[in-house]
């Protein structure tokens, strides 16, 4: 088993971290500096696990802003005068007290990393500082098993599939770090931030706290204990998904790995989370669900939430075992070079073989309990989406206003999105196009195939006709009868409102 860290967790006393802040400020620890200092091409080589290019690249610089990059951004330790001219206002025995260093000899020894961390949403463009551990390449090795990670891939993954909606109370369950607590304060009047790791939970306060933010609340406990009876309009939730076999000399990492078999994690919380929603309340959350037993894991997942919730899944991406295996197994930090490699990567497949697991698939669940008196027919959408995506935040939200739209029918006006554009395809020598396609260049960036009567009436979607106007003329010009061609039409054009090609007009 993995050990646990050996130093405590932060201290996040609310004057030293004030202090902090203000030494931070003032050198202007950000990421524009940073990336200044030592040059793009070593500022993204660290997000790939090299430190050595920014070494390199500030070896003879002992400023302010380095030698605070080499303390706190790649927590290396650096000499007790140095980083207390880099300190000022907190010092040394504050960094200490905080629990973000030690000392030794004459030297600083971080214990955490602390980095900005940009951040664009619905209000403008921000940046936070973001404390976490120590990850694999300050500590040279594997993770210890109570592990807070700062913020990765999954994490800015969640941050830009979250509905930018307006709220009074928000919930992040296992909050980690803090970052989508501190993401949801900015649209929510309060946020509770729940994780079952204590250590978690003071990270996640003390970031906070350097950030001054003062609306959330931090609560320690597992899944939805800490809240039970209360009720949220947004719950978001990066949990610790990830598939781990439960056998000896497996780490379990905290941030990862929430301690159940299989992806029941995922079905727990699907089922639980409408309990603790509001009407018209959401839930968000990435999740892995396993394809088993001859049933697509997309399918198993369906089954889990009530059929009078909505519930919208985009399965992104779909492992086989041993790729799945290796993937987890190397964000632990053990390499195929590594002795532990092929008894973790045995223990893994014997897993997935045992359970009858052919697959593992990997996206973002939404859910929506109805609001009251709403007796509409509830979204139930499944799909692949491979694709590169972007803003899917805000195409998640005029999706759901779009199929509350259309319960009442076709609207009356259509206007077509500004980011769709049509491509057509010719045959050498003929007039007519053999494909026309409708591109959608934000969002989910679908390609849909239409014909040249939906290509009209899309083309024709001002706002200003109506819609039967449209199809009226289109009648006209193709020679067919009205309601044939509009029984042909009012599907594929309900599709293209509910994939945001078109919008319902003002």
């Amino acid at each position: 088993m993995t050990a646990v860290s050996d130093t405590p967790a932060p201290f996040p006393d609310p004057l030293l971290t004030a202090a902090l802040a203000a030494d931070l400020d003032s050198a202007d620890l950000r990421s524009e500096p940073l990336r200044r200092l030592w040059g793009e091409e070593a500022d993204d080589a660290l997000a790939r696990g090299m430190r050595e290019p920014i070494l390199r690249a500030i070896a003879d610089d002992h400023g302010v802003l380095a030698t605070l990059g080499r303390l706190l951004v790649l927590g290396m330790a650096q000499p007790t005068r140095a980083a207390a001219d880099a300190l000022p206002r907190l010092g040394v025995d504050g960094l200490v007290a905080l629990g973000l260093a030690t000392r030794e000899g004459d030297d600083v020894i971080p214990t955490a990393l602390l980095r900005p961390q940009s951040f664009v949403d619905a209000d403008g463009v921000g940046e936070w500082w973001i404390a976490s551990d120590l990850d694999e390449v300050a500590l040279d090795g594997p993770l210890p098993a109570d592990h807070v990670l700062g913020v990765g891939g999954a994490s800015r993954t969640l941050a830009e599939t979250v509905v930018p909606v307006q709220v009074d109370r928000a919930l992040d369950l296992g909050t980690g770090c803090g970052i989508q607590a501190l993401l949801v304060s900015r649209r929510a009047r309060s946020v509770v931030a729940t994780d079952i790791s204590a250590r978690a939970l003071a990270f996640a306060e003390l970031n906070a706290r350097l950030n001054g933010v003062t609306n959330i609340e931090f609560r320690l406990g597992s899944m939805f204990e800490p809240v039970a009876g209360e009720a949220f309009d947004l719950i978001v939730s990066n949990p610790p998904f990830v598939i781990t076999p439960r056998v000896d000399g497996v780490p379990a990492y905290e941030y990862r790995d929430g301690g159940l078999v299989g992806d029941a994690l995922v079905e727990q919380f699907v089922r639980t989370a409408p309990r603790f929603l509001t009407p018209n309340g959401i839930a968000q959350l990435l999740g892995n669900w396993e394809s088993k037993a001859g049933v697509a894991g997309l399918v198993r997942l369906e089954a889990w939430v009530p059929t009078d919730l909505d519930l919208w899944v985009i399965q992104r991406e779909e492992l086989s075992p041993l790729a799945y295996a290796e993937l987890w197994i190397r964000d632990g930090g053990t390499t195929p070079r590594d002795s532990a490699f092929t008894p973790l990567l045995t223990a893994w497949l014997d897993d997935f073989a045992a359970r009858g697991v052919t697959a593992i698939g990997f996206g973002y669940v939404l859910l929506r309990r109805p609001a009251a008196g709403d007796d509409a027919e509830p979204l139930r959408r499944t799909e692949r989406i491979a694709q590169p995506v972007s803003n899917v935040g805000a195409a998640l939200g005029a999706g759901l206003a779009a199929h509350d739209a259309l319960a009442h029918g076709v609207p009356a006006t259509l206007v077509t999105a500004p980011d769709v554009t049509e491509a057509r395809h010719f045959l050498p020598g003929n007039d007519d196009p053999s494909v026309i396609e409708l591109r959608q260049g934000g969002g989910f960036a679908r390609t849909v195939n239409v014909d040249p009567a939906l290509a009209g009436f899309v083309g024709a979607c001002d706002g200003e006709l109506t819609v039967m106007q449209i199809a009226a003329a289109l009648a006209d010009l193709f020679e067919v009868p009205l309601d044939e061609l509009w029984a042909e039409l009012e599907p594929r054009i309900r599709s293209l409102v509910r994939d945001g090609l078109l919008a319902p007009g003002e």
